[in-house]
């Protein structure tokens, strides 16, 4: 993509009330507008970063062997009722009535609206164990929206759905998850921690958040250092096979932190591996058994014929609001330090005079290597300071850029940077072009 041919309306400053640096960098980046308090408009900047973490997680998701559909936003209020959370879920529903005084909700969450999808079609403990999914904007009415993606009131999530015969199976889905999740944040470049959680308004007795470790979290993380050092657990780990050793190897760790204000519970972890840090929740995981399908009557037949509800777990993930985490955790006073994999571009082309013959011709002859190579690349071919297009590049945070000057190409020579360490090297255009096929 030509750069004066894109539309990037980067801001050179923000609001004063932005209070996070996620929120100041998407918005100075031109990735996001703020149409209303919490609700945004994606620009093409954003919308491809946004896109790239939805085909991690939605592959995640399929390799853990999970069925992705797609659920409507609005949701009927007599399946909520059905399910007993209507009233209960809060101010935070926003409840609408059509024309014909049907009630309606903007979907928070869709454990409802799956359970009734489940229990139409699904009659036989023959065809589970199954896990469906999808990829859908919520709503939740925040009374203070702020922060940006990281809390507000629209949000991309990815919520999956497990349904099993039995709490035995139930578990050893939950754990599918657990290590999915993981292999997911790692391939984001994230150091993601599992930390047991309170189930909320969601339901259940089991419970793990995955906390993103950031310098500007928004809340306090105390673990032990060996489990932030695990990472994921590799493209090799068997999904079908037993997960539970791997699960309570990662969960165990936390066993004396659970009361993490208690100084001898905390003090049991030994004090060479006691970690403080800050944390961004950027995924949640349940099992909730029968709290859906009970009342709901999402019964199946097991193998004695005796039809009993099914067991149930939900699986979610801020797929916007990582996104911002993954800003929190990588930027500097440059602006945005993309990862390569969620990367918007994944190389820059900057020609500090267009307009000069050779300059012009070693930028389209790089731009189309770079392509015929299969490389997203942006190019700054704008009639702009030599200054402003370093500063854009920064801000918008492309992972390795080519800097193409008179001086250096008079000589066969381009400029490469690494935005992540700031190292810059000259190297012989022909050798990058050649690198790069």
């Amino acid at each position: 993509m030509r750069l004066s041919r894109f539309f990037l309306p980067v801001l050179k400053e923000v609001p004063a009330d932005v209070q996070i640096v996620s929120h100041q960098l998407m918005l100075r980046a031109g990735m996001i507008r703020q149409e209303a308090a919490g609700i945004y408009a994606w620009l093409p900047l954003g919308l491809r970063v946004l896109k790239k973490i939805e085909q991690i997680v939605r592959e995640e998701m399929d390799r853990a062997g999970a069925i992705e559909l797609l659920m409507p936003t609005l949701q009927l209020a007599d399946l909520w009722k059905e399910s007993g959370r209507y009233e209960a879920y809060g101010d935070e529903m926003l409840r609408i009535t059509d024309r014909h005084d049907r009630q309606l909700l903007y979907g928070p969450t869709a454990e409802e609206v799956v359970t009734d999808i489940f229990r139409a079609s699904v009659k036989s403990y023959k065809d589970l164990p199954l896990n469906l999914y999808n990829i859908q904007w919520k709503f939740r009415d925040e009374r203070r929206p702020r922060f940006g993606v990281m809390r507000g009131r629209e949000f991309l999530m990815k919520d999956a759905y497990s349904f099993d015969l039995n709490e035995a199976d139930a578990r050893r889905s939950y754990n599918r998850m657990f290590i999915a999740y993981l292999n997911t944040f790692a391939r984001m470049g994230l150091k993601a921690v599992p930390m047991k959680a309170d189930t909320g308004p969601i339901g259940g007795d089991l419970s793990h958040e995955f906390i993103v470790l950031a310098d500007t979290g928004e809340s306090q993380v105390f673990c032990h250092k060996d489990l932030v050092e695990m990472g994921a657990p590799g493209p090799d780990v068997d999904f079908d096979g037993d997960l539970q050793p791997l699960v309570d190897q990662r969960t165990a760790l936390y066993a004396a932190t659970e009361e993490m204000h208690d100084e001898a519970a905390f003090g049991a972890v030994p004090a060479d591996k006691q970690l403080s840090a800050r944390g961004i929740e950027v995924g949640h995981i349940f099992y909730f058994g029968e709290k859906y399908s009970k009342p709901m009557k999402a019964n199946v037949a097991g193998p004695d014929g005796v039809s009993a509800p099914v067991h149930m777990g939900s699986y979610g993930v801020g797929v916007s609001r990582l996104l911002g985490a993954i800003i929190e955790a990588s930027h500097d006073e440059g602006g945005i330090i993309w990862p390569d994999a969620v990367a918007p571009y994944d190389l820059g082309i900057i020609n500090l005079k267009s307009g000069d013959a050779a300059c012009d011709a070693a930028c389209e002859k790089a731009y189309a290597a770079a392509r015929a190579a299969g490389k997203a690349v942006l190019y700054d071919d704008r009639d702009e300071r030599a200054g402003a297009k370093f500063a854009t590049m920064d801000l918008i945070g492309i992972p390795r850029q080519i800097v193409v000057g008179p001086k250096s190409i008079a000589e066969g020579n381009v400029e490469v940077k690494v935005r992540a360490t700031g190292e810059r090297s000259v190297a012989a255009l022909d050798a990058v072009l050649a690198e790069l096929a």
